[in-house]
């Protein structure tokens, strides 16, 4: 068996936390470039991954402060989706990925970094995206600073 190590997650996982939930935070503010965030919709919103597996890695959550996607009414989960929907085919012209990874981690032993509001990952792959750099030297090789992805996925979200 293989071990794969991302210890630059360590970084996110022992910062400094508020007592806010940052999905619930988010659409409600102006401040959308600085909070990464991409779209605001009725029911839910799109913003960029502070701490990205790859360049143009996004997150939709919903507005409303779930922690499981079994709480969501019918009407937010079909937004929610349409919205991951929308999302894909957006990075997926934007960054001419090969493929994508989409899903969820659901509480805290499911992998869910922020546990108390549902959010669903978007993560871009390219063939050889995967390299020794993070497991040999502790570094991430990001083609993109998150502004300019920012600056270059914003306008697509109309």
């Amino acid at each position: 068996m293989e071990t794969l190590w991302a210890p630059w997650r360590m970084q996110y996982i022992l910062g400094p936390k508020s007592g806010e939930c940052i999905f619930c935070a988010f659409p409600a503010r102006s401040t959308h470039r600085e909070d990464l965030v991409l779209a605001v919709r009725e029911h839910g919103f799109v913003c960029l991954n502070k701490y990205p597996f790859t360049a143009g890695h996004l997150l939709v959550a919903p507005k409303r402060h779930v922690a499981d996607i079994t709480e969501l009414g019918a009407e937010e989960n079909r937004a929610l989706f349409d919205l991951v929907r929308e999302t894909a085919g957006i990075l997926r012209k934007s960054t001419r990925c090969e493929g994508m990874n989409i899903g969820l981690n659901l509480g805290t032993s499911g992998g869910a970094g922020i546990a108390e509001h549902v959010h669903v990952h978007l993560v871009p792959r390219w063939a050889g995206d995967s390299n020794f750099m993070p497991v040999i030297a502790d570094t991430r090789v990001m083609p993109e600073h998150l502004d300019e992805t920012w600056k270059r996925l914003s306008p697509l979200f109309g």
